[in-house]
Order: C-alpha cells, then structure tokens, then sequence
C-alpha cells in the first residue's frame, strides 16, 4: 500500500513501486513524446471501462481513485545526457536562498522553514496534494489567496506566502513553534479546540515531532554569504541565487 503524508500525498512503498516498473517506463517515455520542453507538465493515468491503462496530459473527469498524477522532474532534459532524479539534499540548496530570504525577513527560523518544506513536500515545488494543497509549503487554495499568491508553484511565491502564514501562527501562539507547527498542519481552530496545545491527532502529533527530530540535527555548514541577483531576461525579471560574489551588476546579499 501507498503511505500518506500530513498532506495526503502517496509514497509508493517499496513493493508498490516495484510493480509499478512498467507503469512508470510507460509514463517516462509518454512525457518525453508529449512534453519534450515542459518542466512542468503532469501526466494522468487511469483505467478505461474494460480495464485498459490509458495516459494523457489532461485529467479525465469522473476518472476517480484509479487516477494518477505524476509531475515531472524539473531537472531539464537532454536526449544526449541521462536524466537523474535530483536528491533531496540538491533539491533543498536550490531554494536555499528563497528559503533564506523569506525566514529572515519574517524573523523566522531558517531551518525551521525547511523542515517545514522537507515534511510538506520534500523540495518538490510540483507536490500537489488530493485534499488541494500545493507546491513547496503545500498551501491550502485560501491560505494562497489570503497571501496574494497567484501560482503555488512557484516556489517564490510559495515560499513567500507559506513563511508569511507561519509567522501569522507563532505571532498567535506566542512564538511557540510546536503550537505553529501544529495548527500549520490541523489548523489554528484544532489547536485552540484543545486548549492550546497540540491537538491529539496521530497525523498531527507525528508532524511536530518529524520537524523536531529535523531541525535537532545539526545544520551541514554553508556558503558564509547568499547573493541575490536580479536579471532581465527577453524583459522580464529573473531571480537566481549564489555562493559566488556576481562579477557585475547589481546585487543584494541576504545570507551572513
């Protein structure tokens, strides 16, 4: 069987995943044929009426439990280069700096935000749940529209608005994080339900304490400074971050 996460997205367990090899070979080839340039793109699955699997980039409506999304890896793809699922850990330093930025300015705990992020959707900006939550942070539709976010998947603007709301929480409960933590997962009603502690849900209690036990660990050393940088590119703004001090332009540091 799968595992649910706090959220309620599927982990595939090990047997699951093993039978899933020509599923998955089938998916792998049908993204490269129907998306060649997308990073982004979601392939659908699910059994017609006489049972056969059928695969497309749109979901079927009606299509129920059997229905499967699979989003793709936002690593780009090479036909000339093997294409490598990214670790964890290359997952969470490409949005160190996000992640950084967002903590600081919110006088939020930067590893308290990414284990937030590695319990919500272990880095991945495409996580969607079946209950609607999305992207990094795994925000909820009115907790995205609340923060002015128009794409949840855009990881600064998941960032951004995941971080605001948990700083709207540990300013409710005093800056007690397991009581933020908690009504991030349960909800700030759950939380007061109980008189202000953490709720006695399985889910909920097993949530605090995974990001607990996460940011006890001690934190790998980085980068003494976090640039960054703002370009235009075809008119657009694009923001990207570095260890390494930009020869050029113009630049904000944001981690000491």
């Amino acid at each position: 069987m799968g595992v649910l996460n706090s959220r309620g997205v599927v982990l595939l367990t090990r047997p699951k995943l093993l039978a899933s090899k020509a599923v998955a070979a089938g998916l792998a080839a049908l993204c490269l044929v129907m998306v060649p340039t997308s990073a982004t793109a979601q392939i659908y699955s699910w059994r017609d009426a006489n049972g056969n699997l059928v695969l497309a980039n749109k979901p079927q409506s009606g299509a129920g439990v059997g229905q499967v999304v699979v989003p793709s890896d936002p690593a780009p793809m090479s036909p000339t280069v093997p294409v490598q699922s990214r670790t964890a850990s290359d997952r969470a330093r490409m949005y160190d700096g996000i992640i950084t930025e967002h903590a600081r300015a919110n006088d939020v705990r930067p590893e308290l935000v990414r284990a937030v992020v590695q319990v919500e959707s272990a880095f991945n900006p495409y996580a969607r749940s079946p209950k609607g939550a999305q992207g990094l942070m795994q925000l909820m539709p009115a907790t995205a529209e609340q923060f002015g976010v128009t794409n949840a998947y855009n990881p600064e603007e998941n960032v951004r608005a995941g971080v605001a709301y948990l700083r709207q929480l540990l300013d409710r409960y005093e800056n007690d994080e397991e009581l933020a933590l908690a009504a991030y997962n349960a909800g700030p009603g759950a939380v007061d339900k109980y008189g202000q502690t953490v709720p006695p849900y399985r889910e909920t209690k097993s949530y605090v304490a995974q990001i607990n036990q996460i940011t006890a660990r001690p934190i790998a050393p980085r980068a003494s400074r976090i640039y960054k940088v703002t370009e235009v590119i075809d008119g657009r703004p694009v923001v990207r971050y570095t260890d390494q001090r930009p020869a050029s332009g113009t630049y904000d540091v944001i981690g000491r």
